[in-house]
């Protein structure tokens, strides 16, 4: 590592004069950390050893170029420490999460290939030939003069026509979710999932030699770019609107000069915020470029979370408080202008709801955590996944041990009875997973789903906590009155293969 004192305009960056900044590989620039590194060719598991282990099932073997993979896919944590290997994951959240872009480049042929494995060109032929539709799974664009030009065609994807758009148009070819047919970026993307708690998407961006294909814009999401084919050319700007919450393009004339210009190469990684302005295009003179964009933390900011649980909130301290369950002053509704009185009265109620919230530990999750159930990943597998929606080994009865299995694609919350028929609207212990979640949906928005799991009367809160917080627990230790409560929770854990008996 070298570090390096310059002057502005030494750099052409702007930055303040006699700045430091660290220099590594090939482009040295400022708030961007830059690496060129060899990753090691096996990489010994992370993680603390209780945050989460191998998931219990058949596992994909290899990946398609035939070799072990280099990234280390034991365990969630392990793998996203692989994924910016050299850098330290601590590093990464305290510097550059949500912050600043950072760029690792490699020279590292195993790495590279790698990278190429997890989706080519030469896939779309294949891939064709499954039934894909231009705007559902595939989307034709160029960007002409700053802007973009979107070349579908009606229907179904013809591979020879795409490969006719794609010579004789210069067109880009974006390939939406393809965690859904390649294997490896279904095993990346779902150990993703788990080690950041949010659904992890995925596009594919092929373009050829002196082409771009979207004109510069930022986006919503924490992105991450692996290049997989040829050469890329990018240019990142500060961003417009910080941590933004919406894409959105933005004019030439309003970005200014490039923050950040570089090119990657097979086996590079590179990593910006949401919001980061960005655009990217294939030098002329080469071959075609194919990067995956991997993309996570949509809508999952604390303003989000903070709507998803302030209605539980309310409805718990209306319960308690008759302040809350007066009328609102009469004909407050048809006023353009909230009144000053209104105004006041409101302040009084957040201020109440924050002393409330001080003094509870269980935050009503109202639609988050059952969403991200819901729309997730399965966990990987082989086979036609009966193992993750037929109970297996040993009854439970009373006098076993058991254990959760499959906790990191397992969520657990409180919140009102959503029986529609129940007018009391009770509390009820909530648990969602996504073991028979379709991965053929995932992240394709209006693709129909549904949530799988268990509901339960709040008095099974303490057992569940029991399970959920112990290695393994002997089923006659569970907090519940009696034995037939006792085999009647562990049965319905294990037939919906949450439990297994160790």
């Amino acid at each position: 590592m070298q570090v390096v004192c310059m002057r502005s305009s030494d750099t052409g960056t702007g930055m303040p004069k006699h700045e430091c900044f660290l220099l590594f590989g090939r482009f040295a620039f400022h708030h961007c950390l830059v690496l060129k590194t060899t990753m090691p060719k096996k990489v010994k598991p992370a993680g603390d050893g209780k945050e989460e282990g191998p998931v219990p099932c058949k596992q994909v073997k290899l990946d398609a170029a035939g070799g072990p993979s280099p990234l280390n896919l034991d365990s969630p944590s392990g793998l996203f420490e692989s994924l910016i290997s050299p850098v330290k994951t601590e590093t990464f959240f305290k510097e550059f999460w949500e912050q600043k872009p950072l760029l690792i480049q490699r020279d590292d042929p195993v790495l590279a290939t790698y990278y190429r494995s997890l989706f080519r060109l030469s896939d779309l032929k294949s891939l064709c030939s499954r039934g894909m539709y231009y705007g559902r799974d595939v989307n034709v664009c160029r960007c002409v003069n700053g802007k973009k030009k979107v070349l579908n065609k009606d229907g179904k994807v013809h591979f020879l026509q795409l490969r006719k758009d794609f010579d004789q148009k210069r067109a880009t070819i974006q390939f939406h979710q393809p965690q859904r047919f390649k294997d490896e970026l279904w095993r990346i993307q779902e150990k993703l999932e788990c080690y950041f708690g949010s659904l992890v998407g995925s596009n594919v961006y092929i373009t050829p030699a002196g082409s771009q294909g979207l004109p510069p814009h930022y986006d919503d999401v924490e992105v991450f770019i692996l290049q997989l084919e040829g050469e890329k050319h990018w240019r990142l700007y500060h961003p417009t609107v910080p941590l933004a919450r919406e894409y959105s393009l933005e004019a030439e004339d309003r970005i200014g000069r490039p923050a950040h210009e570089f090119t990657l190469k097979p086996g590079d990684l590179l990593y910006f915020p949401r919001g980061t302005v960005h655009q990217a295009d294939t030098p002329s003179g080469l071959a075609h470029s194919t990067h995956v964009t991997i993309s996570t933390y949509q809508s999952s900011s604390w303003g989000d979370f903070l709507l998803d649980t302030i209605a539980g909130l309310v409805f718990d301290t209306a319960k308690a408080d008759v302040e809350l369950r007066a009328g609102i002053p009469r004909q407050l509704l048809l006023q353009v202008e909230t009144t000053a009185v209104a105004t006041r009265k409101l302040s009084g109620f957040l201020r109440m709801l924050a002393d409330r919230l001080e003094g509870t530990s269980e935050l009503l999750s109202a639609d988050m955590k059952k969403d991200f159930a819901m729309n997730r990943l399965p966990p990987c597998y082989v086979g036609d996944g009966a193992e993750l929606s037929t109970p297996g080994g040993q009854l439970p009865g009373l006098d076993s041990t058991v254990r959760l299995q499959f906790r990191d694609h397992v969520v657990l919350t409180v919140g009102p009875d959503q029986d529609p028929s129940d007018e009391t609207r009770e509390k009820m212990v909530y648990i969602y997973h996504s073991l028979k979640n379709r991965r053929e949906t995932h992240m394709m928005g209006n693709e129909e789903t549904e949530s799988h799991g268990l509901r339960f009367p709040l008095s099974h809160i303490d057992a569940l906590k029991q399970i959920w917080d112990s290695s393994a627990i002997s089923v006659k230790d569970l907090k519940l009155t009696t034995d037939e409560e006792k085999q009647s929770l562990v049965l319905s854990l294990w037939t919906e293969c949450l439990i297994q008996v160790v």
